[in-house]
Order: structure tokens, then sequence, then C-alpha cells
């Protein structure tokens, strides 16, 4: 009978343990659906809203593209126009579901590009949106979506990563490399 009892609390320790495992896990699980959304929604507003934007990106000269077409002959096809046409109605559609950002307010890439810009050290997400926070009191600004917008600027070439140690810090790219956006390099790239 008593090895029984002893063998009863040893499965029950064990199984307790799997649960707090399991529990964590959940957690984690849970954290990242959210950080995923935050990413979802990142991704679909526009990169700049404003049409006298410096650097137009091609999302951009897509819809302009189609408006220009619609009276007129196609001057020429793409093979991915359905996924253009697609993200073409997404964009307006994403700025104006933002709840308590004003139509005309600058999108949080274009705040952390400029903020980037204004540094002359390198800053975490933390230092970002602290920072974002205090500028801008009336949005709602937080680290998981600092973190994927500044990544999304590393991977367009915007802002560059450098690690110290476990920590990761951010500073923008010099801009001498770019292009006002009216004038197009003679010598092709890409």
């Amino acid at each position: 009978m008593a090895a029984d009892l002893e063998a009863n609390r040893k499965e029950q320790q064990r199984i307790e343990a799997e649960m707090a495992v399991l529990q964590e896990k959940l957690g984690v699980l849970q954290k990242d659906c959210r950080v995923l959304e935050n990413v979802q929604q990142v991704l679909e507003t526009p990169d700049t809203p404003a049409p006298h934007a410096k650097k137009t990106s091609r999302k951009k000269q897509v819809p302009a593209q189609r408006v220009s077409r619609s009276g007129a002959a196609p001057a020429k096809s793409s093979a991915g126009s359905g996924t253009q046409a697609k993200a073409a109605k997404k964009t307006p559609k994403a700025a104006a579901d933002k709840p308590g950002t004003p139509q005309d307010a600058p999108t949080l890439v274009e705040l952390i590009s400029a903020h980037l810009r204004q540094q002359s050290e390198p800053r975490s997400t933390a230092e970002i949106t602290t920072a974002l926070a205090q500028a801008h009191p009336e949005r709602s600004i937080k680290t998981t979506v600092v973190r994927t917008t500044v990544e999304g600027l590393v991977a367009k070439g915007r802002a560059e990563r450098t690690r110290q140690g476990n920590s990761v810090f951010y500073t923008a790219v010099a801009p001498a490399a770019k292009t006002s956006g009216t004038e197009q390099p003679q010598t092709p790239t890409d």
C-alpha cells in the first residue's frame, strides 16, 4: 500500500511538471500569435501614404500604373498582377481601419525611419519605442510592432542591424546611395 501511494505521488508530480511545461509552451505560442498578428498589421499598412515622398516603393507605383491604364491600352503586362492588385486593394483599407490614427498622420515606418535618422548612435527597439511613445502619446506603440517594423526596414535596406552580445541595435542607412524618386539611375541595376 505504501509503495502504491508513493508511486501515485510520483506520477502526480511527473504530470504536474509536464503540465507546467505545456502551460509554458502555450504561453509562448499565444505570445507568438500576437506578434504574428502585429506583423500582419504592419505588412498591410502602406510604406508612405503621401505622394510627395522622396522615395517611392514598387507597391506605390503599381496603383498609379493601374490608374493610368484604366482608359488606355496596357503599357506592359506583369506576371504578378493579381497579387499586386490584391495588395493595392488592401493598402487604402488598412490605413482607414487603424483606430485612433488620423488619415494624414505619418505611418509607423515613417516615424521610425525619421527617428533613426536623427540618432547619432544605434538604438534598441525598446529605446525606439520609448522615444516614439513620448513624442506621440496619442498613438499606441508596442515594442513588438516596432521590432517587426524595424526588421522590415532592414530587409528593405533602409536600416542596419548590429548585435552586441544578446542585444540588437538599429541605425538608419545613409541616404546618399538612394535616388530622389524622380530620376532613374543611368546604369541598369538589378
